[in-house]
């Protein structure tokens, strides 16, 4: 690699086409860029069809080549709900004509994401990356035991959002702050109780079974019990769960999350499950939407932020330059973990990073329709300069 100055952190049997690309774009060979492989985010609401006004297939992965990634999964619960072939088929229309990046769909686990009859799993196994009813707890036992079966002949990950309508219902995490401000509690009850449930039928099953956006401390131990029993599972959690606890909450829709910001304690183990391996990868939950709908309070706005373009300058200012993890670590959980567990194989994309730049986070650049985020005004590290995908530039922050 003589004469190459950039710091290159991509799969050595790609490194040939970093290194063409340098040599022929020598203005990014210096010292202060870095290159990183191309991110995968498992977990994505691009809104389309049926929600356009607040994201869009293009918008989506515009802010998503924005953000370093070159993969995404996006979740069903679109309208209409990704549950039978025809359904899939007018997404992947949408995706076909307007993503600039890799973007799949999940299919629904029940019809309409009702919880009560199974969606035809077999008939879209093919068009999916796995099987999710993300936005909503499976409440059925059977109905989930019957999914995880199926899905085992398939060979398909059951990607679970695990809250228990029993426990459910409130909007802040239950602790010092909901009583403080008379907010209504979430408990994490709501949380582990489904955890707890769905890894014993993953035992039974012996079904691929992924746990979506972790957010408490007993998810974290139950996950940790179940991998060393043998148990086929993986997690994920988000950047807000990570960096931020209720005790930071504020009377602002863009802090409404589901799960909610939880606890010190539960940020603590969320951390440590990063470090040790519990926790296999991050995934942002990047869910845009509409100004009017984020700007109603903490208690009326809707569930969730935008955050696929600011996601790793966070976790790398957060995390890494304080050295909780290194950037190998996290490359691991946001590029290698994700795509070996769903079985995409990395190919060759990359992005090129001053990490040594800071910005301010600033909603109103955002590629994303969705500004709504907890993060606004945070100074952070790293700032992407160009992201290539298939060997095409899909972001530039400036031209060439």
């Amino acid at each position: 690699m003589e004469g190459i100055k950039t710091k290159i952190h991509v799969a050595n049997i790609y490194k040939s086409n970093v290194l063409k690309f340098l040599r022929d774009y020598p203005k990014y060979n210096q010292k202060n860029y870095t290159v990183l492989p191309g991110f995968m985010d498992v977990h994505v609401h691009f809104r389309e069809p049926g929600f356009s006004y607040k994201e869009t297939i293009l918008t989506g992965s515009e802010a998503a080549a924005k953000g370093g990634y070159t993969l995404v999964a996006t979740m069903p619960n679109l309208n209409p709900v990704s549950d039978t072939s025809a359904h899939l088929d007018e997404q992947l229309r949408l995706i076909k004509q307007n993503a600039v990046i890799e973007v799949v769909p999940y299919g629904a686990i029940s019809l309409s994401e009702e919880g009560k009859k199974l969606a035809p799993l077999k008939e879209v196994s093919s068009k999916v990356i796995a099987f999710s009813d993300d936005g909503k707890g499976v409440q059925s036992e059977a109905l989930m035991k019957e999914a995880m079966v199926l899905a085992k002949k398939l060979n398909k990950v059951i990607v679970a959002h695990c809250e228990s309508n029993e426990y459910s219902g409130g909007y802040v995490h239950d602790g010092a702050y909901a009583k403080k401000h008379h907010h209504q509690p979430n408990p994490s009850i709501s949380e582990y109780h489904e955890v707890e449930r769905d890894l014993r039928l993953a035992k039974l099953t012996g079904c691929k079974f992924h746990v979506c956006h972790v957010s408490t401390k007993e998810s974290v131990d139950l996950i940790r019990k179940a991998k060393k029993e043998g148990v086929d599972v993986t997690c994920e959690t988000a950047p807000h769960y990570l960096l931020l606890n209720d005790s930071m909450l504020k009377e602002d829709g863009d802090y409404k999350i589901n799960p909610p910001i939880r606890s010190k304690e539960d940020q603590k183990a969320l951390i440590k499950g990063i470090q040790d391996g519990t926790i296999d990868m991050i995934a942002t939950d990047h869910a845009p939407h509409s100004k009017e709908e984020k700007s109603k309070g903490l208690k009326d706005s809707l569930f969730g932020a935008s955050g696929i373009e600011i996601a790793f300058p966070l976790l790398y200012t957060y995390l890494v330059k304080k050295k909780i993890i290194t950037l190998e670590k996290l490359i691991e959980l946001i590029a290698i973990n994700p795509r070996k567990r769903f079985n995409y194989l990395d190919q060759g994309d990359f992005s090129i990073w001053d990490l040594n730049k800071k910005e301010k986070i600033e909603p109103k650049h955002f590629l994303s329709k969705g500004k709504n985020t907890p993060f606004k005004g945070y100074q952070v590290y790293g700032v992407n300069h160009l992201t290539i995908y298939q060997k095409k530039v899909v972001y530039m922050r400036e031209k060439i």
